[in-house]
């Protein structure tokens, strides 16, 4: 199987390319109401005023507010967006988008398709850094003018179509005006499962950590199929990591993990099943059925290794290993995890 490597975002614009049709994306239309008035967004800063009220985007028209962006929103539980242009004379504009989701793992899962920028913190001064310790908790990035937020249900982008000090100034005030008062959530809990070392080798990239729920921006992250082969939909929690072991000569291979948690037992072992056909039909005959079915699994593909394991609702893949060791100490290590935050 030829290794796919994570599609890089700009950092001023979120594109998927993708060659599946849009319409096959399930999603929520608008209409769970948030309360939005609760969004502390300032009339003016600095020189820049914004109107008064938001132009609003849901499921019907974020096509006609976005080409090709619109499914990655989609492809989580999106409510709706709300969009503000401050204007100044004589300055470039600065856009203000706010994404309204159903939960907190929602809108950190569009932050966490592209970890690109400078964590900063919007709590005291907004010129205080985080040290790169601190890059994975960051829920604030900024970059060239861009800044992007989790908070809550909130997920937040603020762009200044030209970065100057003064731009920036604005643009880190209203991160701080917005995020005023809201609570700061933790992580979704898939991602607290993996493990963050595997013997003395690998090391969990953090900065290449993605939660998801659908195919699609699953795809834009690791390219599997053009088919929904996991079987994923609003329904399921997925996380996708890189795993990382130093070479000589400063080089590095990585390996891909994949957990996803499907609603029920019997979800998840349809999707395995579905999976194993569809992805290893050359092994098609060696799917496990029957009481082994939650028997770690491993195939050799071209130059490099296969592992799934499932248990219970879970299911859990690796890819891209350099040998059958690697796969099984990944599968094993992170399945063992799961077990223990189960109790």
């Amino acid at each position: 199987m030829e290794k796919v490597n994570i599609i890089k975002m700009s950092s001023k614009t979120l594109v998927i390319l993708s060659t599946v049709i849009l319409t096959s994306l399930l999603f929520h239309g608008a209409g769970v109401g948030m309360n939005t008035s609760q969004i502390n967004l300032p009339k003016s800063v600095g020189p820049w005023t914004r109107p008064d009220s938001a132009r609003v985007i849901n499921s019907k028209n974020i096509f006609d507010y976005m080409n090709g962006a619109g499914e990655l929103y989609l492809g989580y539980r999106f409510d709706h967006l709300e969009v503000y242009e401050y204007s100044a004379s004589g300055q470039d504009n600065i856009l203000v988008e706010l994404y309204f989701m159903d939960t907190s793992d929602d809108a950190f899962g569009l932050l966490s398709l592209d970890w690109g920028g400078e964590p900063v913190s919007l709590s005291q001064s907004p010129e205080r850094k985080f040290s790169e310790a601190d890059t994975s908790s960051a829920r604030a990035l900024y970059g060239e003018g861009l800044l992007r937020i989790w908070s809550d249900t909130l997920y937040v982008r603020i762009m200044a179509y030209r970065e100057t000090p003064e731009s920036k100034n604005a643009v880190l005030s209203l991160g701080q005006a917005i995020i005023s008062n809201r609570k700061n959530p933790p992580e979704p809990g898939l991602t607290k499962i993996l493990s963050s070392k595997i013997d003395t080798d690998w090391t969990l990239r953090k900065d290449r950590m993605s939660f998801f729920r659908s195919y699609l921006v699953l795809n834009s992250i690791y390219f599997l199929s053009p088919q929904n082969i996991l079987s994923l939909d609003h329904s399921t929690d997925a996380v996708s990591a890189v795993y990382e072991r130093a070479e000589n000569k400063g080089d590095s291979i990585s390996v891909r993990f994949l957990l996803v948690k499907y609603k029920t037992s019997d979800r998840a072992r349809n999707a395995m099943e579905y999976f194993h056909d569809a992805f290893l039909p050359e092994y098609k005959k060696e799917r496990i059925t029957g009481m082994d079915v939650e028997r770690p699994r491993y195939f050799r593909i071209e130059d490099s290794w296969l592992g799934y394991h499932l248990h219970r609702e879970y299911f859990a893949i690796v890819f891209d290993c350099p040998d059958q060791d690697t796969t099984r100490m990944i599968l094993n290590q992170n399945i063992l995890n799961l077990i223990k935050s189960e109790d």
